[in-house]
């Protein structure tokens, strides 16, 4: 396939930005995002906590990025923004690896965590990726996120020995100072828009029409139904996939065929957690590319539903995943799944309300986003407990997953299309 602006005469500055998100995506959320799981396990033995106590600390941790993103997130710079929240979410990483069994510092280092989650990660990187390109926008959104699943990939990789040849606590900081790896990068080489290296989108010749077009405000955003059915849609596919990749060493524990009392019984846990992360993480890479690559050729809403109701398929089959058996089929069907899910929803948001609006549309969906996101495997944990197992509430979980389909099946042609000439009134209000 030929990229359009790639391979003509001289390299576009959008692609050099687009190499060093791919690594800044990767450091400031793959990296932390898909292992801190692996070490829920341990907080369980170190500090006797129960698993609604572990993962009570990311969602409540989520609540206030409902307030901050709609307050900053339109309203600095999105380069600035990732050289800040990469800041806490090192910090957080390193506070998460000296901390002890209080559990009240524990949420508390989450809410340092999750402000930097939301300050450095998928939203800035989409606003730039979207001022950057037009044409080949999903190709580039899929890029960057392939970063994502890169870097979790390799962070499965290093987990687990630095695990058992050090400590987890050591473990933890050394996640921290990889994520510091990203401030050079985001200095020196990220920009937030074509016009500050004096281009446009796509390396055109002019400027396309939706950069000149007003933003809508966030009265009219919150007044369409599409909006909504956007913001249902990724929340339940995003709580889902979020409950899939937060339980699954858990369940993989609770589906164990040898007992706790096995001396081999911690290892296996830890190998067969690192395949299936590293074969949903390395399939995910895959699933990104084409699925971008597909977003520039074919109904964008199509391909979310699809991806969508595919992720709950693969619900079901982590259920009947009997460790230490290799999750094959499972991993690699969610992986593809995953793949969809933030990259999607930023490209969705542009071709539904444009390009100047994505930065107020996901200021409000990526706080919905991550309150599913975290709170969904609270709540599945909080099942788990009342009914003694993860059947029942996983497939609570799987019937969100099919909610989520039916919400992006049902979205109406792009707003940019059906109204033309939106009312000026709701353009200069909220500003």
């Amino acid at each position: 396939m030929r990229v359009r602006g790639l391979f003509t005469g001289k390299l576009f500055y959008g692609w050099i930005v687009t190499a060093a998100a791919f690594v800044t995506l990767g450091l400031a959320v793959g990296l932390p995002y898909y292992n801190i799981p692996f070490f829920y396990d341990y907080f369980a033995k170190a500090f006797h906590w129960t698993t609604p106590q572990i993962t009570l600390g990311f969602p409540l941790a989520a609540l206030p990025t409902v307030v901050i993103g709609p307050l900053l997130i339109h309203r600095f710079s999105p380069r600035k923004l990732i050289l800040c929240g990469t800041v806490l979410t090192c910090g957080g990483l390193i506070w998460f690896g000296l901390m002890g069994p209080n559990v009240w510092i524990y949420r508390g280092i989450w809410v340092v965590f999750t402000t930097g989650y939301i300050l450095s990660g998928p939203i800035p990187h989409q606003i730039i990726i979207a001022q950057w390109f037009r044409k080949n926008r999903g190709m580039a959104m899929g890029i960057i996120y392939v970063g994502l699943g890169f870097f979790g990939f390799l962070g499965s990789h290093v987990v687990k020995p630095l695990t058992e040849n050090l400590d987890f606590h050591c473990a933890l900081m050394i996640l921290g100072g990889f994520v510091a790896l990203a401030w050079p990068l985001a200095f020196f080489v990220l920009r937030d828009r074509p016009a500050e290296k004096g281009v446009f989108p796509d390396g055109a010749g002019s400027a396309p029409a939706e950069i000149s077009a007003e933003p809508f405000s966030y009265r009219f955003l919150i007044s369409r139904y599409s909006f909504w059915l956007l913001v249902l849609g990724s929340t339940c596919s995003i709580g889902a996939i979020g409950s899939v990749n937060i339980l699954m060493k858990l369940v993989f524990q609770a589906h164990m065929t040898i007992p706790q009392s096995n001396p081999a019984f911690q290892p296996l846990l830890n190998s067969t957690w690192r395949a299936a992360s590293m074969i949903i993480l390395g399939s995910s890479i895959a699933g990104r590319i084409a699925i971008g690559a597909f977003s520039d050729y074919f109904s964008k809403k199509w391909v979310m539903t699809i991806s969508y109701f595919l992720s709950a398929v693969t619900i079901p089959m982590l259920l009947s995943v009997k460790p230490p058996a290799t999750p094959w089929l499972f991993a690699t069907l969610f992986g593809i799944a995953m793949s969809a899910d933030y990259m999607l929803i930023p490209l969705m948001a542009a071709e539904q309300f444009g390009v100047r609006t994505l930065a107020r549309a996901m200021a409000i969906i990526l706080p919905a986003n991550t309150i599913g996101q975290t709170w969904f495997p609270y709540f599945t944990s909080v099942l788990k407990q009342h009914w003694g197992n993860y059947t029942e509430p996983m497939y609570l979980i799987f019937g969100v997953a099919l909610l989520s389909g039916i919400s992006i099946a049902l979205l109406p042609a792009p707003e940019l299309i059906r109204s033309q000439e939106p009312l000026p009134n709701l353009y200069n209000s909220v500003r």
